[in-house]
């Protein structure tokens, strides 16, 4: 099993969330983040100067078979994509183990 981290901006989540529902077996978390990233020049917007160095971004955790891995990953390059400066990341990292808190069961990890 993988778990996918992705960082993309808040402006593509809904795209995003409706590819990852397309996809069978996808179970998901998501929460608000910031980030300071590469983009750091400043804007002035209605004559008021603000940094961008701290960047408002949504952050997903997915957990995925082996199998739905690059679907999952595709899917999101696909709908987060807007081809300027902090689209985001995605990382991408093994499972070694899994509980069922309910149960304190440990499940097996499938690949």
């Amino acid at each position: 099993m993988k778990k996918i981290e992705a960082i993309i901006r808040k402006s593509t989540f809904d795209d995003v969330k409706k590819a990852l529902n397309r996809i069978d077996n996808i179970f998901y978390t998501y929460w608000d983040v910031t980030g300071v990233g590469n983009e750091k020049q400043g804007h002035v917007y209605r004559g008021i100067s603000y940094s961008t160095s701290e960047i408002q971004r949504r952050q997903l955790s997915i957990v995925v078979t082996d199998e739905l891995m690059q679907r999952t990953v595709d899917s999101i390059l696909d709908n987060a994509y807007t081809g300027n400066l902090g689209d985001g990341k995605i990382f991408i990292s093994d499972i070694q183990q899994t509980y069922q808190i309910r149960t304190k069961e440990k499940l097996q990890v499938v690949s």
